[in-house]
C-alpha cells in the first residue's frame, strides 16, 4: 500500500499481467469467465461513516463472497496496525480471517477495495491457481480481481496530489486501467462511470490506449501502416529457406520457416494472450481456442 510515498507508474509488469489473463482462461474456462460479465456495483459495497465498522466490513465481505461465487466461505474481518493494506489467512475454510490496516477505520470508502483483493486470494486458493514468487502471485491476484469484476474498486482507491498519495495493490494505476480495459472490450462494460477518483479515470484512459494497441498488432488486419510494413519485411526474411525461426524485432509475432507453402506465423491473441499459430497465406480468419475470439488476419 503506497501511503504518502511515491506511486510507480507505467507498465513494468505487463508480461506478468498478460500471463495472468491467460492463466485465468485456462483454469476457469471460457464459460466461467463469461459468467462474470457483471461487475460489483457501487451500491453493493458502499460504506459510509455512519455504518458500524465491523458490521459494515462483514457486509461488504459477504457481497464479494457472493460475487466470486464462494457460498460456503465465511470471512471474519478485523483491524490492526500493519505495513500492508490487508492480509488473509489461507486455511482449509470455510472460515477465513482477514485483517485490514487500521488506516481503514477512518478511510472506510476503500474497505471494499482491500477486501476485493483479499477475497480473491481465497478464490484463487480454492482454484489452486498461483504463480511462483510473492510478487508474481500478487500480480495474478490483482489481475484476477480486475478481470472478474471487482478490480475497479482497487483503481478507484488510487489518489495522488502534491501533498499525499494512496494506492492499493501491486499493479500500477495504468496496469489496473489496462486490465479493466481488456475486460471492458470483452464485456462491453464501462467501469469509468463508477470512478470517484479523477486520477483513476486518467489511468484507465492510458490503460485503454495500451489495450487497443494489442488489437492493432500484425498480422491482425487492424494493424497500422508501419506495423504492416515491418511485418512484410520480416515475412520476406522468414521465407528464405535457409532462415531459422524469425522473431520480429518490433513485434510479438514469430515465423516458423519451411518454405513458402509451409511457413506459419505465431502471435498472441489480443484478448487472452494465448499464442495462435496460422499459415502464412494472405487473408486468414482464426479463432482462439481458449477465449473463442475470432481474429481477422492478413498473414
Amino acid at each position: 500500500m503506497a501511503n504518502g510515498g511515491p506511486v510507480e507508474h507505467g507498465f513494468p509488469h505487463l508480461e506478468t499481467v498478460r500471463a495472468a489473463v491467460t492463466a485465468l482462461y485456462r483454469r476457469l474456462s471460457y464459460d466461467t469467465v463469461r459468467s462474470f460479465s457483471a461487475s460489483v456495483v457501487p451500491a453493493d459495497v458502499a460504506f459510509c461513516d455512519a455504518d458500524d465498522l465491523y458490521l459494515g466490513a462483514q457486509r461488504v465481505a459477504r457481497e464479494l463472497v457472493r460475487h466470486y461465487r464462494l457460498p460456503d466461505a465465511r470471512m471474519i474481518v478485523s483491524f490492526r496496525e500493519m505495513t500492508h493494506a490487508a492480509s488473509v489467512e489461507l486455511a482449509a475454510g470455510p472460515e477465513y480471517f482477514i485483517e485490514l490496516n487500521d488506516r481503514f477505520r477512518t478511510h472506510r470508502r476503500d474497505i471494499g477495495a482491500a477486501l476485493a483483493h483479499e477475497v480473491m486470494h481465497v478464490y484463487l486458493h480454492r482454484l489452486d491457481l498461483s504463480f511462483a514468487g510473492t510478487r508474481d502471485n500478487e500480480i495474478l491476484t490483482d489481475t484476477a480481481t480486475a478481470y472478474l469484476g471487482a478490480g475497479w474498486l482497487l483503481l478507484d482507491a488510487y489518489r495522488e496530489d502534491a501533498a499525499s498519495s494512496q494506492k492499493l495493490g501491486y499493479l500500477t494505476p495504468e496496469e489496473f486501467g489496462y486490465v479493466l480495459a481488456k475486460r471492458a472490450l470483452v464485456f462491453g462494460e464501462d467501469p469509468s462511470v463508477w470512478f470517484t477518483s479523477p486520477q483513476a479515470y486518467t489511468a484507465y484512459v492510458k490503460g485503454m490506449d495500451r489495450a487497443r494497441r494489442d488489437e492493432r498488432q500484425p498480422p491482425l488486419t487492424a494493424a497500422g501502416w508501419a506495423g504492416r510494413r515491418r511485418y512484410a519485411r520480416d515475412r520476406r526474411h522468414a521465407q528464405d529457406p535457409h532462415a531459422a525461426v524469425v522473431l520480429a524485432a518490433d513485434g510479438p509475432y514469430s515465423f516458423t520457416p519451411g518454405g513458402r507453402e509451409s511457413l506459419r506465423v505465431s502471435f498472441p491473441c489480443p484478448t487472452c494472450h494465448q499464442r495462435i499459430r496460422v499459415p502464412v497465406r494472405g487473408r486468414v480468419r482464426a479463432r482462439c481456442g481458449l477465449c473463442r475470439t475470432v481474429l481477422e488476419c492478413d498473414t
